[in-house]
């Protein structure tokens, strides 16, 4: 095992993959010679040349278009967007391109095309740079999701991806950039299967699902919680699309009790998909009823004292849960 931090996970994921796969190429803004907005491509450009590490212009629309075109004719595209806000900027290639051509021409045509991009907020980045945008492209068949909350589970989720021979969005958080964890050592083979939900802690009170920078908060909140004798599950889907739907019906069976946390907008958004789906499965199963804990349906603020107020914290945690064990 090997000490990484979160972007280095990326980074080697990176590179990785470009070392076996000579059809792997990266594309995006500043991911050449500059090394990337979070020094996430450093070393690329120079080991692998323009031909597979290239600089496009500030056009998301024009350079996916572009990789959907290439990931159709036999390369393998990975495409940077530098904030998850963007993504609206080429909502059109990835949404009615990548995700509807291998239905559309009956299997005849992959997309294996990997794209990754940075969101959420904690970062005072303001209401355009700070969006969580994952309950959108969750819904579009076709269309794999991701969140990954740890280095190794962006090592892991990140080569997968690559692979994959479908469409795959990854949404890195910028809050987890710096964080570290422990990942399998260079040399060592390590993939994880997208759509697996990870158990981060067991415990028998209550799950809390919680996804990408809200596992950390979660786990905070857990060990808080513990010192009052209440033993929270914390389950960290890791998958948006598709949703390991088995797992947490499973943990809540054990459990009884719900709380869903997500970063994104509640309304409309993968705590609502969450906790119907429990509701659908697993009702009998409740001792309470579910609830959740998620941003407010109203554009990030720039302030940091109200940002802080904006994202789901350890201490709303403690006491969303608190009160639900309470009921």
């Amino acid at each position: 095992m090997a000490r990484t931090k979160y972007y280095q996970a990326l980074t080697r994921a990176l590179r990785e993959e470009m070392r076996r796969d000579e059809n792997v190429m990266l594309m995006g803004i500043d991911v050449g010679e500059s090394g990337g907005i979070f020094a996430q491509t450093r070393g690329l450009y120079k080991e692998f040349g323009p031909g597979r590490v290239r600089d496009t212009p500030i056009s998301e629309n024009g350079f996916v278009s572009a990789a959907v075109g290439a990931a159709m004719t036999g390369l393998r595209p990975i495409v940077e967007i530098g904030f998850e806000d963007f993504l609206t900027c080429c909502a059109e290639p990835l949404v009615n391109q990548a995700a509807k051509l291998r239905y559309m021409l009956g299997g005849q045509v992959s997309v294996p095309l990997f794209l990754y991009t940075f969101g959420g907020g904690g970062v005072n980045a303001g209401p355009q740079h700070s969006q969580n945008l994952a309950a959108w492209f969750a819904h579009i068949p076709g269309l794999k999701v991701v969140t990954p909350s740890t280095p190794a589970d962006v090592l892991g989720l990140v080569k997968s991806g690559i692979r994959d021979n479908n469409p795959v969005l990854c949404l890195l958080s910028k809050k987890l950039i710096g964080t570290s964890g422990d990942v399998a050592g260079e040399g060592e083979e390590f993939l994880l299967p997208i759509g697996t939900a990870e158990i981060k802690r067991p415990g028998r009170d209550v799950t809390i699902v919680a996804n990408s920078q809200m596992v950390l908060q979660a786990l905070e909140a857990a060990a808080i919680l513990a010192d009052a004798g209440i033993e929270a599950e914390i389950l960290d889907p890791r998958s948006i699309s598709p949703l390991d739907v088995d797992a947490i019906v499973n943990s809540v069976r054990r459990t009884g009790r719900l709380l869903v946390v997500h970063e994104g907008y509640g309304a409309f958004g993968i705590g609502a998909e969450i906790l119907a789906v429990v509701a659908e499965k697993a009702h009998s199963a409740l001792k309470v009823a579910p609830a959740r804990l998620t941003g407010p349906f109203a554009p990030s603020p720039f302030t940091p004292a109200l940002e802080k107020q904006y994202i789901p914290s350890a201490a709303a945690i403690v006491k969303a849960t608190s009160q639900l064990v309470a009921r």
